[in-house]
């Protein structure tokens, strides 16, 4: 089996990839060939004894597509784009890359000409929605969305469910809620300090909460994360049916809730390094954004996600600091 995972040598590729390295297989297949593209030089996965191909390559670039599925990758994990607060910051950029580099893929799928159907996953995002909301998101809520990434990601699933439906490619569209918590260090993405919030005070460092502690979302843990690329990539045709494009379940709190999640397993001490300094573009972004994801479909296809925000300090303290932290 021969996979493609663009955006590998970001957080979720790295973790996708080694899932994938140490498995060794996907859907009960041996995976003999993984290429790892992104725009800086992805790494190798360890453990994995198959044929690795790293590329450093923007899919916008003319050729670049093209060059990514010479080797006709039976599943594609598009992972590849601009974050949230870049995206809205550099309309140009937003665009080129969250749209114009889908845009490229699919085409360069589609000009093979000789049947290659491949597997496509699609990361999407709940910033495809807009306010008004109801109390919970359906499944068949419109996608109007109200920031420039919204809108790159809500037609990037278009484009994904045109392509499918049309037989040049297999796709699946999953809408990740915001994946807390990262490690590493902080990125542009508005949803950071979801994160931050949680990963600076157990590293010792204060942490910046551009918004107040009433404001609810939606998270899931980048095990949770991968759990869902791997289910969607081995999801029966039959039964996602034409409605390809899915929203993802998580764990619905609000950031007063995140915090006292950390105060229980940390201490009083680790979550009093938490800054409340009000961030106006932050606050206006995450304002137009779901809070409550219903995620039925998902749920009844096998997508997992924890059941609680103290799963997911714990997940993050366990996997990404080796079980420690600064008290």
């Amino acid at each position: 089996m021969n996979i493609l995972i663009t955006g590998a040598a970001g957080m979720i590729g790295r973790k996708l990839t080694e899932r994938l390295a140490s498995e060794g297989g996907l859907n009960g297949r041996p995976i003999d060939r993984l290429t790892l593209l992104d725009v800086v030089m992805p790494t190798t996965a360890t453990r994995f004894t198959g044929k690795t191909d790293l590329v450093a390559a923007d899919l916008s670039t003319p050729g670049e597509a093209a060059r990514a599925i010479a080797h006709r990758p039976d599943t594609i994990f598009h992972l590849a784009g601009v974050v949230s607060g870049e995206a809205e910051l550099d309309f140009d950029k937003g665009y080129r890359v969250n749209l114009d580099g889908t845009r490229a893929l699919l085409e360069a799928i589609r000009a093979t000409g000789d049947g290659y159907r491949p597997r496509l996953v699609y990361t999407s995002s709940i910033a495809v929605f807009g306010a008004p909301f109801p109390e919970s998101i359906p499944d068949d809520f419109h996608l109007t969305p109200l920031t420039s990434y919204g809108a790159q990601k809500a037609i990037g699933e278009a484009l994904l469910a045109d392509y499918t439906r049309r037989g040049f490619c297999d796709g699946v569209g999953i809408r990740l809620p915001s994946i807390v918590v990262r490690p590493g260090k902080p990125n542009k993405a508005a949803s950071g300090f979801f994160s931050g919030i949680i990963r600076e005070p157990l590293a010792g460092v204060e942490a910046q909460l551009p918004v107040s502690e009433a404001v609810v979302h939606t998270h899931a843990s980048p095990r949770a994360a991968i759990g869902f690329l791997m289910r969607a990539a081995g999801l029966a045709r039959d039964a996602l049916g034409p409605r390809i494009n899915l929203s993802m379940p998580g764990v619905c709190c609000t950031v007063a809730d995140q915090i006292a999640s950390l105060r229980r397993i940390a201490g009083e001490r680790v979550a009093a390094r938490i800054r409340h300094e009000h961030d106006p573009l932050v606050a206006r972004i995450v304002d137009g954004w779901p809070q409550r994801i219903e995620a039925r479909r998902a749920r009844e296809l096998g997508f997992k996600a924890e059941n609680s925000f103290d799963e997911i300090v714990r997940i993050h303290i366990d996997e990404d600091r080796g079980g420690t932290f600064v008290d």
